[in-house]
């Protein structure tokens, strides 16, 4: 059974409509399905701190396994949205556990477009649990044809750009950065 992620009303089209759809620019590049979660990451502009704090975060080689994983990206603005010096702080060597956590938060092992999730959304009522390879249990929305993602802190982003299709797994863009409960802050 597949979880869910987040996608734009845009992107609610039919299964065979959307796999002959080319995959959305993001952050000024293409994003070629036959790369995986982490080299097509690299190629956009609007995700370098998401890759830096991957990368600090010892994840690379996880996000570039076979998947398949359905990561919410947060966009550079999301980053810098968090309060001054949380990034930076974040980066640090003794608070690798801690930005790990951020970020498995934003991870579910699993594929799921669009169509899947805004059906999973329908289905259960107008809000589906997502748990995440963090640990999180983020709440997946519709709102004026957006999917909206709800945090354990009730921080809540839209997905921007959806269905960037890789090759072990999709993307959805986001505006804002997921946090885990204050009780799971380490």
């Amino acid at each position: 059974m597949k979880t869910l992620l987040a996608a734009s009303a845009f992107a609610l089209v039919g299964g065979a409509a959307l796999a002959q759809m080319a995959n959305p620019m993001v952050g000024g590049a293409e994003m070629p399905a036959t790369n995986d979660i982490v080299t097509n990451a690299l190629n956009s502009a609007d995700h370098t701190t998401l890759v830096a704090a991957v990368q600090a975060a010892g994840l690379v080689e996880t996000l570039q396994g076979a998947g398949p994983f359905t990561v919410l990206a947060p966009t550079n603005e999301a980053f810098a949205a968090l309060p001054a010096g949380t990034v930076e702080s974040l980066l640090e060597p003794q608070n690798k556990d801690r930005l790990t956590q951020i970020l498995t938060c934003h991870v579910i092992a699993a594929e799921a477009f669009s169509t899947d999730i805004v059906g999973m959304i329908e289905a259960d009522g107008g809000t589906h649990p997502i748990e995440t390879v963090g640990g999180c249990v983020l709440q997946a929305t519709t709102q004026n044809g957006m999917v909206m993602i709800t945090d354990e802190q009730g921080r809540t982003a839209t997905v921007t750009i959806a269905d960037v299709d890789q090759s072990n797994g999709v993307i959805h863009v986001i505006d804002t950065v997921l946090l885990p409960s204050a009780d799971a802050q380490q």
